[in-house]
């Protein structure tokens, strides 16, 4: 459930982000904020409650998200201008980081040793049905009722999860005295959110046009120098927020690296492709929206398969098909041109809903299997953090690649993207594609490195500082 209530909660926004810069008479720039601060919530703090449910109950973790999510949902229904929406949007996002660092986790420990690919895939299913759901909700509501309405119908699904959440913590001990004996390490916390905080503002567009080319320069060299500090910190630190010396295990590293880059590619598509099917080939929003449905219903669909498939065969084979099926989406992307089927774009988000429905099962599993047990929520918070990031850093990415080829096609040297001139336009968008497909080999590579064919978790020596991690 809370894997559905955060997909749906992020969607079902996106959707009456036009509506709702009409009726708290704002901008669509200024209601941009209540998206970025929600992502902003999520990246900045999904590790330190995955560590914070590590030391002191996953459960208490989960249910106190619910809690704050629900309540958020009351507020922001009642919000009466778009500056009071942002702040509870921003508490919203707040109680999505504490149910997203534990939900996989906990799902993996509810079932019997062996099944933990299985437990993964229904995790995947659900925020993915959350995503495929949110849309045609949203739309539905605003229609039928009122915006405030998109969020006073998802309070009741808020207060299910708190009540489950308690039923299923009676009579469960939490943390284990090693874990209660554990100190909070305050200062490599605030250090991780700052990091966060900064690198989400430099890589959003919108937040540098805010800060402007001055500020953005400063805050690039204030996020190296707590960098610095962040790591001599945590080598340091007696019961570090990130264990540095898990990345000494080879299936943990090589997953956690796959999943940054397979992310970031996606969310390159995913930023190019609308402006592709509506503005080039000249198709409506409803058409396009029905050509984006074709990746979560593979991703949902294949879920299952691919869990399985790890629990018996291990990580690598499963993940490394996602990784070969989300090359060739961006293999077609290659031949689209100015007058292509419309079959060619929905073929790519075919095999883009195959890739992820093969890939993010397996290669979640191993992120948080192969650890210790007792940083499971680390590394569920670190998935979480990798795909914020990775979403963020798709979309700068994608605006990059795309504005220098952009430049050299139309021969002209300021020029900025459009599909204006649709030839050098998707000329620039095969070039971007081009480069996806490169940095999506070096997935692929550390998809195969990841080594192991069955996932153990790490000895909880593992963990120490200057610990030797095994291979696999």
């Amino acid at each position: 459930m809370g894997q559905f209530l955060t997909g749906v909660a992020t969607r079902i926004f996106i959707v009456a982000l036009p509506t709702l810069a009409g009726a708290l008479n704002t901008d669509i720039i200024a209601i941009s904020w209540a998206l970025i601060v929600y992502q902003l919530a999520g990246i900045s703090l999904s590790v330190v409650f995955g560590r914070l449910g590590d030391m002191h109950g996953r459960h208490v973790i989960y249910g106190t998200g619910f809690a704050i999510m629900t309540v958020s949902f009351v507020l922001c229904g009642f919000a009466p201008s778009a500056f009071w929406l942002i702040v509870f949007r921003l508490i919203q996002g707040l109680g999505a980081a504490m149910i997203a660092s534990a939900t996989r986790v906990l799902a993996m420990e509810a079932v019997p040793e062996g099944a933990e690919g299985r437990a993964n895939s229904y995790m995947t299913m659900g925020f993915h049905s959350g995503l495929l759901v949110g849309p045609p909700l949203g739309g539905f509501i605003i229609d039928l009722f009122d915006w405030r309405w998109i969020f006073f119908l998802m309070v009741p699904m808020g207060v299910t999860g708190v009540a489950l959440t308690v039923l299923r913590t009676r009579g469960r001990r939490v943390p284990s005295p090693a874990a209660r004996a554990a100190s909070i390490d305050y200062l490599g916390a605030a250090l991780l959110i700052a990091l966060t905080v900064l690198l989400t503002l430099l890589l959003d567009r919108r937040s540098v046009e805010t800060l402007g080319a001055e500020r953005a320069g400063v805050a690039a060299l204030v996020f190296g120098a707590i960098l610095v500090g962040f790591i001599a910190h945590e080598r340091r630190a007696a019961s570090p927020v990130v264990n540095l010396a898990l990345f000494r295990i080879r299936m943990f590293t090589f997953s956690v690296v796959s999943l940054l880059l397979i992310a970031t590619t996606i969310s390159v598509m995913s930023f190019l492709m609308p402006f592709y099917i509506q503005d080039v080939l000249g198709f409506s929003p409803s058409f396009m929206g029905l050509i984006f449905l074709a990746a979560p219903v593979f991703t949902i669909g294949l879920a299952v398969v691919s869990g399985r498939l790890t629990d018996r065969i291990g990580p690598r084979i499963p993940a490394s098909i996602g990784v070969l099926a989300t090359m060739a989406a961006f293999a077609i992307g290659l031949f689209l041109r100015v007058d292509s089927h419309w079959i060619m774009p929905a073929l790519m988000m075919a095999l883009l809903g195959v890739g992820s429905g093969f890939f993010n099962t397996p290669n979640q599993t191993a992120i948080i299997g192969s650890v210790p047990r007792e940083y499971r929520g680390f590394a569920t918070g670190m998935v979480q953090t990798i795909f914020g990031i990775s979403a963020l850093l798709g979309i700068s990415l994608g605006g990059v690649l795309l504005t220098l080829a952009f430049r050299y096609y139309s021969g002209i040297a300021d020029a900025t993207p459009s599909p204006a001139q649709p030839r050098a336009f998707v000329a620039a968008m095969n070039v971007s594609y081009f480069a996806c497909l490169a940095l999506m080999a070096f997935a692929l590579f550390a998809s195969f490195l990841r080594g192991g064919t069955k996932i153990e978790a790490a000895s909880s020596a593992t963990g120490s500082a200057g610990a030797r991690c095994p291979a696999s």
